[in-house]
């Protein structure tokens, strides 16, 4: 004989439907009878829908969010002696910098257990640009994470099959019935992994602009708040950066063009960009884990934090000195005019190189590592007739044409004096006590 149901599904879809708020009890019913598979897809589906059309209260989400890290295991660092301190990005353009920002606060003491994703559509992966070192492992054990920390203070990988199981179930159902956007399903979809990461400090890196997730500013800045509010309901110091993603970020998009990159800002080099921003996440990392006030520029500068690095990408199998994959193949657009480039878009960037091969278009697609864009210019840059504005790459030539269908008025070249895109400055605002 059956065991009998707490409660209904399609009461509870028409509760949501009709704006009523749900109980604490019916939210831990719904997403632990969603895991064992008794709530059909189409009835999750149908009140991701509601959720997306009608929002839900602080109570809700964190309700979700608890319910979702209630689904599988929690992870506990306390036994490594130091504190831990991880940071999480939304995604954009040419965003390489967890590379270098964890080996940077690992070098202060601070263990960073930085659980990666992978790419899908236009924003890139961490894990499939570390993939390009040759010999690296994203798949590592729980015993080989924890010491891992100890020894070297940092790990990049990827988060186990028993973090947050409702999480899986559910971003694949959002992803294909249009409901990704809906803010308490990303806040919970983020803060319950991390959350169940067991991390005690958290940075979120929030994106606005054309290449972000959520293009609007004011819509970026609710999603901050929300996953603020729910790290520090769960006791875990949390602080977000409103980060700018209407230009790419640095001068590389794509896996190995962006290791490259992320190499250059550990040597104490890179685009100005990127080194602003590793510096500011560093410096917020540290100070959420009790360590203010420390060297961070001075760290990048003198080769501490590209020692932590060689030696975490050592540990995961990988060798810091190989030669990373180039593409057979290159396209070079130049300027067909002197003047300023007053215009670069990020997300058609983000597309050309996904076209390129660099991005997948359904989770089980490999990426090619080698496929991406470099950046010659950014705006305000002068330019002359002839000079290289960006290259593409990729290994089958074919590619190329579809890349420049999608860049394709993404990029101006002005008059001097003429005024340049203004995305604003790159950290918009901070979150955060």
């Amino acid at each position: 004989m059956a065991a009998v149901e707490a409660f209904d599904a399609v009461d509870l879809i028409r509760a949501k439907r009709d704006r009523r708020e749900l109980t604490s009890a019916e939210i831990e019913w719904l997403v632990e009878a969603y895991t064992r598979g008794y709530v059909a897809d189409e009835q999750m589906s149908a009140m991701t829908m509601a959720i997306f059309l009608n929002g839900m209260s602080r109570r809700e989400i964190r309700d979700l969010t608890m319910a979702m890290i209630a689904s599988g295991e929690r992870m506990d660092f306390s036994g490594l002696g130091k504190p831990t301190s991880d940071k999480h990005s939304t995604g954009g353009v040419g965003d390489k910098i967890t590379l270098p920002l964890m080996p940077l606060v690992a070098t202060f003491g601070v263990a960073v257990p930085q659980l990666s994703g992978r790419g899908l559509g236009h924003t890139g992966g961490t894990l499939d640009k570390l993939e390009s070192i040759p010999g690296w492992r994203a798949e590592i054990t729980n015993d080989e994470m924890f010491a891992q920390l100890r020894d070297v203070g940092g790990v990049i990988c990827a988060a186990g099959a028993g973090l947050a199981p409702a999480d899986k179930k559910l971003y694949a159902l959002r992803d294909i019935t249009g409901t990704v956007e809906a803010i308490p399903l990303i806040a919970s979809s983020i803060m319950s992994k991390k959350i169940a990461e067991g991390t005690s400090a958290l940075v979120l890196d929030v994106k606005f602009g054309s290449g972000a997730f959520l293009q609007d500013i004011e819509r970026s800045r609710e999603l901050a708040r929300t996953m603020v509010e729910l790290g520090e309901d769960a006791g875990v110091a949390t602080s977000a950066l409103l980060t700018n993603m209407n230009v790419p970020l640095g001068r590389t998009i794509g896996n190995a063009n962006e290791v490259r990159e992320s190499v250059e800002v550990l040597a104490g080099g890179g685009p100005a960009d990127v080194r602003e921003l590793t510096i500011a996440l560093a410096r917020e990392m540290l100070a959420l884990a009790g360590r203010d006030g420390e060297d961070v520029e001075g760290a990048l500068d003198d080769g501490r934090a590209m020692d932590t690095w060689r030696r975490a990408i050592a540990a995961q199998g990988g060798d810091p000195d190989a030669e990373l994959p180039v593409a057979r193949e290159h396209h070079v657009v130049t300027a067909d005019r002197d003047g300023v480039l007053v215009e670069q878009h990020a997300l058609p960037f983000g597309i050309a190189a996904w076209r390129l091969g660099a991005g997948r278009a359904r989770k089980q697609d490999p990426v090619q590592h080698a496929a991406g864009i470099e950046l010659h210019a950014k705006p305000g840059d002068e330019v002359r007739v002839g000079q290289p504005l960006f290259t593409l790459s990729a290994d089958e030539p074919e590619r190329f044409a579809r890349a420049l269908e999608a860049v394709e008025g993404a990029w101006r070249i002005g008059d001097a004096g003429e005024p340049v895109q203004d995305g604003g400055p790159l950290i918009a605002d901070r979150i955060g006590r």
